[in-house]
């Protein structure tokens, strides 16, 4: 009886410290991945980017390039780009690189 006391305490501490707020994470990326539309851009788990140019039941289209589509799950998308970062990403990346080494 004496053991079975920390014992129960230990497994509600792992429960409130990892496995709720792993819960959390996933009902809130499930909710995110229902709210995506045509049009938004996404970061896959590849690390590819892409815009959504079409959804289906369990799939996404997402357009890579010009001509270019790939269909993916929609477990896979990693993060859903805000207005901010895709104007970020939109830049000509050689405009404003002040780390940029000199070549003599």
């Amino acid at each position: 009886m004496q053991l079975l006391v920390p014992m129960a305490l230990m497994m509600v501490i792992a429960y409130v410290i990892m496995i709720r707020p792993q819960r959390r994470k996933q009902r809130e990326h499930e909710e995110r991945v229902k709210r995506v539309k045509a049009g938004d851009r996404i970061v896959t788990n590849g690390g590819i980017h892409g815009t959504i140019s079409a959804v289906k039941d369990h799939t996404f289209m997402m357009k890579i390039a010009d001509n270019v589509k790939l269909e993916i799950e929609k477990s896979n998308i990693t993060r859903i780009l805000s207005s901010e970062e895709v104007e970020t990403a939109d830049e000509d990346p050689s405009s404003g690189n002040k780390n940029r080494r000199k070549r003599n």
